[in-house]
C-alpha cells in the first residue's frame, strides 16, 4: 500500500509557473503525474522510473519537468510556461505497470486525491 498526498496547485496566469509536490509513503517502479480536465479522460503527463528514466506527454515536453527526491519520498512536477489548456486536476500516481505503457493510467495502482491547477488570465 502506498499513500500519496499532492500539494502546490493553484491559479496562475498564462506563461506562469507552478510546482507540484507529492509526498509518498513508499515507492514503486513507476511514479507519475496525471491530469483530468472536466469532461475529458485522465491523461498521463510525466512519469519517472525507479532508475530515473523519464517520459513526458508531447503536450508538456520542454515545459514540465518531473523529479524525485528519494531521501524524502517526494515526487515533484515543475510546470513552466503554463497554458490555459493545462487547466485540470492533477494526480500523483504510483505503480508497477509496464514502462512501455507508462503514461497509461492502467499502469498505476495507487492514486492521490488530486490538486487543482487553473491557468487563466
Amino acid at each position: 500500500q502506498v499513500q500519496l498526498l499532492e500539494s502546490g496547485g493553484g491559479s496562475v496566469q498564462p506563461g506562469g509557473s507552478l510546482r507540484l509536490s507529492c509526498e509518498a509513503s513508499g515507492s514503486r517502479y513507476l511514479m507519475g503525474w496525471f491530469r483530468q480536465a472536466p469532461g475529458k479522460e485522465r491523461e498521463g503527463v510525466a512519469v519517472i522510473r525507479s532508475d530515473g528514466v523519464k517520459s513526458y506527454a508531447d503536450s508538456v515536453k520542454g515545459r514540465f519537468t518531473i523529479s524525485k527526491d528519494n531521501a524524502k519520498n517526494t515526487l515533484i512536477l515543475q510546470m513552466n510556461s503554463l497554458k490555459p489548456e493545462d487547466t485540470a486536476m492533477y494526480y500523483c500516481a504510483a505503480g508497477d505497470g509496464s514502462w512501455v505503457r507508462s503514461l497509461a493510467a492502467l499502469s498505476f495502482r495507487y492514486w492521490g486525491q488530486g490538486t487543482q491547477v487553473t491557468v487563466s488570465s
